[in-house]
């Protein structure tokens, strides 16, 4: 059972590492919990918030802080690393593998050494190029001023990737995706979503494609 002042500790990780701060924090909780104040929460509410970020990919870990990637950089890294996951690209969203992913593009042994502007940008680029190339999308993390906004929002371009994705490998619900964010978040339109919305949309999304390339890889392995 997690305790009052672990459950504290806990929640501050979890918003840090999933990049939640402010109001998207304060909405978060009172969706929870009815309360926009850990201080007016109990601990059962507490407890209720942990759960809550562990659902939307926070992921506790009793590894040495050597398996965590620090430093200025580390929470973009640390979502595009994520939105791969969810993509389907990369098995596992774990820090460890992320450094490793670093120490090849820059030869440094630990993520918390990348502290320098260009270092990081080689290894953000790298990551953004080779999801667009896995994803087979080459519009990811584009900007062009003749599109609709909406269509520039990076988390938006991801949903899109990701239902491409299932529509390759028959997978989409049987909606559009516009239908099915409408379902997911009724009665709120895409410029209102908070940040924990897009994030709960990509890891649902994220879930779905993962489960079905592995349903196909397992139908292509008894086909043989």
């Amino acid at each position: 059972m997690v305790g009052q002042m672990t459950a504290h500790a806990l929640i501050h990780v979890g918003l840090k590492q999933l990049g939640l701060v402010d109001e998207d924090a304060r909405d978060l909780y009172q969706r929870v919990t009815g309360s926009r104040s850990l201080r007016a929460m109990t601990p059962q509410q507490h407890r209720a918030v942990v759960a809550e970020l562990e659902r939307l990919g926070f992921k506790r870990s009793s590894k040495p802080r050597a398996n965590r990637l620090s430093g200025p950089y580390a929470a973009k890294l640390q979502a595009l690393w994520i939105a791969a996951h969810n993509l389907g690209i990369i098995d596992t969203a774990s820090d460890a593998a992320l450094i490793a992913f670093v120490k090849r593009q820059t030869g440094l042994s630990h993520g918390r050494f990348l502290r320098h502007a260009g270092d990081a940008t080689k290894v953000i680029e790298a990551l953004k190029d080779w999801m667009r190339r896995e994803s087979g999308d080459v519009s990811l993390f584009t900007h062009d001023k003749l599109r609709p906004p909406l269509l520039n929002d990076h988390r938006m371009q991801i949903l899109l990737a990701q239902w491409t994705r299932l529509v390759r490998l028959d997978a989409a619900p049987a909606a559009s995706l516009d239908a099915w964010v409408a379902r997911m978040q009724p009665g709120i339109a895409y410029a209102d979503l908070t940040k924990v919305g897009w994030i709960d949309l990509m890891n649902i999304l994220g879930a779905k494609l993962r489960a079905a390339k592995t349903a196909r890889a397992r139908a292509s392995a008894r086909g043989r």
